[in-house]
């Protein structure tokens, strides 16, 4: 009996700690309830449209369109300078000229050769239209032809190569042979540079240059000139990059103008075609979350916070490019974030 009391006791016992801790419940849950309801103060900013501009700028350096080393194609003395370090020479333009007394003998023997076989040939094969000379006799006149023209263009190309020229026209940088120096094959005499068009060259970083194409137009300036501007379009752009990840780019530049560029010099380059026209985009400061989950807090019609992910592109300032995820025209907050959560009411305290 006395068992039975004890567990009757024990019972009310336990249920009447069940209902304290009910009724603590309710009202924890109570308050909480009061604290989602409760207001937080935000600042707002608006999607927007805007034309924004995307300046990439990088060192450079200068680079001849043509640079290109003389170098002496025969052997023999010098006999005749014909250039000296800063002029200006047209393409064709004799340089230097190597003793030919011998070669030019060689090649008038050569040449008199060749006009001979040439008449021999003509009249054997005339004769033997008329059938008084054999196949046989015409074909070794013919060999001989042949033998003393292959002699004649052996001669006359010697006899040319006395003569150096330039390949290009442009400015000579270097010379290293004086009169009576004595020259071999291959041996290089001067430098040529043509700088009416130049190079400029620059390594570009990857996630750049795959916004670059062929044709963009490109401002250049450099400290020799400060406040010229000169114009250039990116002509080619490497298919590979290094190991650091960077691409060579080759604008083009004309060299016209009065104050021209050399080539060597450092130059900075700045990307114009890269500026844009109409953009959709969120002041930076309303954009939380990950890199890769970049999220902001879209306020709706009730004053109630929504979280949403976005898509981002460049930024811009104090503004970033969304992609996808926002319309124009939609409200986000920009302060205030880390004390709201999903569903939070606001008060917003900048309208």
């Amino acid at each position: 009996m006395k068992n039975l009391k004890y567990i009757l006791i024990m019972v009310v016992v336990l249920a009447a700690i069940v209902a304290v801790l009910m009724n603590n419940k309710s009202k924890i849950n109570a308050k909480t309830s009061a604290v989602v309801n409760e207001a937080y103060y935000v600042s707002i900013g608006k999607v927007a449209r805007q034309t924004l501009n995307e300046n990439i700028s990088f060192i450079g350096t200068v680079a001849a369109n043509n640079d290109v080393n003389i170098v002496s194609e025969t052997s023999g003395k010098v006999t005749g300078l014909f250039f000296k370090v800063g002029d200006f020479k047209s393409a064709g333009s004799v340089l230097v000229q190597v003793d030919d007394e011998l070669k030019r003998a060689n090649f008038q023997t050569a040449e008199a050769n060749y006009q001979k076989s040439k008449k021999d040939y003509e009249r054997y094969k005339s004769l033997f239209d008329q059938k008084s000379v054999s196949e046989t006799t015409l074909d070794q006149v013919k060999l001989a032809y042949i033998n003393a023209e292959t002699q004649y263009t052996i001669a006359k190309r010697q006899l040319s190569d006395t003569k150096i020229t330039t390949p290009i026209s442009g400015v000579v940088t270097s010379r290293t042979v004086d009169i009576g120096t004595m020259i071999n094959n291959n041996m290089m005499i001067g430098n040529v540079v043509d700088i009416s068009k130049l190079k400029v060259k620059v390594s570009i970083a990857e996630k750049d240059a795959f916004k670059l194409k062929q044709g963009d137009k490109v401002e250049i300036t450099t400290e020799v000139y400060p406040g010229e501007k000169f114009s250039g379009t990116v002509e080619t752009i490497s298919a590979k990059g290094d190991e650091a990840h960077t691409y060579p780019v080759e604008i083009v530049v004309a060299n016209t103008g009065k104050n021209q560029l050399k080539a060597g010099m450092f130059t900075r380059v700045e990307f114009t075609s890269l500026r844009r026209t109409e953009a959709l985009t969120v002041p930076r400061t309303a954009i939380f979350g990950s890199i890769k989950d970049p999220r902001v807090f879209v306020l709706d019609n009730n004053s109630v916070v929504k979280s949403r992910s976005i898509l981002t592109g460049a930024e811009f300032g104090q503004s970033v490019e969304v992609l996808n995820g926002l319309l124009e025209g939609e409200q986000v907050v920009v302060s205030g974030q880390n004390t709201i959560s999903e569903n939070f009411k606001v008060t917003v305290i900048n309208q």
